[in-house]
């Protein structure tokens, strides 16, 4: 049963149609994936992506059919399919009507039985019986796409946590449906929780320090976002330890390196990223992330534009990503100009155009606006087209220096002869005379 107010706070998401990207192999990519984020993913793109729409619809409902009980998300996507069917001229998708009410009838004999077992463990007092039995009826609301009932079932199992281990399960169960229902201030509390439980598994710890970079990247927070995808264990990546019900190690290697791109300096790019080790092993599933990374760092910027380009389309169909693209891309293009600039006394604005792909009017207002917002030092000479860097006037600047210094330098002196002056006249309470106050009092 699919709760409508779930369904309302599903993650946030902008409203965009986008054309197929040239890279995007729909079951490749999909495959890296398992349960509700599956099938997330995959209506999120059919609603988006006209090209991918048959198909993302077809892929969701086999997802929902097979591995599901959520009936009424299967009926609203098999709705949504034969609409595009029926507006494309092919023939409509047949509903497996005996999948439905069969599925239906064991789902409401399953919350009845689970409920009964639930209520029979809070008469008999049994810590852990209570708790297996509110984590059971939890799972069996997930299942269903009640989202929010799961939820209540999840956290009522906090009072009856007798372990680590429970405690630990119990986060991970919150913090994945908080996910899903875009509440990730829940999952920033719920990953601290976790996070202050003794002896966690480096499996668990990786899965914690990505929920909390997704909850990050939510905020727009980019810097703690990619400082913790760079954290990110590779263990994550293991069949026995994967996350994939969430997040797949291709998705840490874009988000931790889009993130990376556009809040690191290029000395924190180089310790962080390029030479980190567990990071690369995340880069060798993604080249042109780790390409991307290389090329902006070596000022190959129209190397760094050009993969931009191509790969925009993919990430503008990405569940957590797409409403984050032009933000991260226009923080990426003003650290790329910053850097192209900041070794030189004088830029041609000509040559610096071309090496961006745009005409000079246009690159003449970003280097106006970057000047504006105090990210460039400089002043642009429109007549010959050339940016010039503001040369700071060193001599003035050692004055003032001097001058700073001798005011510090005098009050702290002003200071130490009045404290002198004060132990001369006996003015000053001391500890003895402060214990002797206390016992008069």
């Amino acid at each position: 049963m699919e709760d409508s107010n779930a369904n309302a706070k599903r993650k946030r998401t902008l409203d965009i149609v986008v054309d197929a990207p040239n890279n995007l192999d729909l079951d490749t990519y999909i495959s890296n994936y398992k349960g509700h984020t599956k099938v997330d993913r995959l209506l999120f793109i059919a609603k988006r992506c006209p090209s991918f729409q048959i198909d993302a619809y077809r892929l969701a409902l086999q997802e929902l059919r097979d591995h599901s009980l959520d009936h009424s998300r299967y009926i609203s996507a098999a709705t949504k399919l034969n609409e595009v069917l029926t507006a494309q001229g092919f023939p409509s998708f047949s509903i497996d009507n005996t999948w439905v009410d069969s599925t239906q009838k064991r789902a409401k004999s399953l919350l009845e039985r689970l409920e009964v077992e639930l209520k029979n463990y809070k008469n008999n007092l049994i810590k852990e019986s209570i708790r297996m039995g509110h984590n059971d009826l939890g799972d069996h609301y997930y299942n269903c796409g009640n989202l929010t009932n799961a939820l209540k079932c999840y956290s009522r199992t906090r009072d009856y946590c007798t372990t680590a281990k429970h405690v630990i399960e119990m986060c991970l169960n919150v913090i994945k449906v908080s996910i899903e229902l875009g509440n990730f201030s829940h999952v920033h509390s719920y990953v601290i929780k976790a996070e202050s439980t003794p002896d966690i598994q480096p499996a668990v710890q990786a899965k914690l320090k990505v929920a909390a970079a997704l909850a990050h990247l939510d905020n727009n927070k980019y810097k703690l976002a990619a400082r913790l995808f760079l954290e990110t264990s590779f263990e994550i990546s293991q069949p026995a330890n994967n996350y994939s019900e969430v997040i797949s190690p291709n998705d840490i290697a874009v988000y931790g390196g889009l993130c990376a791109l556009a809040s690191f300096d290029r000395s924190e790019l180089k310790s962080k990223v390029i030479d980190n080790a567990e990071f690369k092993q995340f880069l060798e599933l993604e080249p042109h992330i780790r390409e991307l990374i290389h090329g902006f760092y070596n000022s190959k910027y129209s190397v760094v534009l050009d993969i931009l380009d191509k790969w925009k389309n993919d990430y503008l169909l990405d569940l957590h990503l797409h409403s984050h693209v032009e933000n991260l891309y226009d923080n990426i293009r003003k650290k790329a100009l910053v850097q192209y600039f900041s070794p030189f006394l004088t830029v041609d604005m000509n040559k610096m155009a071309q090496s961006f792909g745009t005409n000079v009017p246009k690159l003449e207002r970003e280097l106006a606006k970057l000047i504006t917002e105090n990210h460039i030092q400089a002043r642009i000479d429109s007549h010959k087209k050339i940016l010039c860097a503001k040369q700071q006037d060193q001599r003035s600047g050692i004055f003032y220096k001097a001058l700073k210094m001798g005011d510090e330098f005098e009050q702290s002196t002003n200071a130490m002869l009045l404290r002198m002056n004060l132990l001369k006249a006996n003015l000053v309470v001391t500890t003895n005379q402060k214990s002797d106050n206390r016992r008069h009092n």
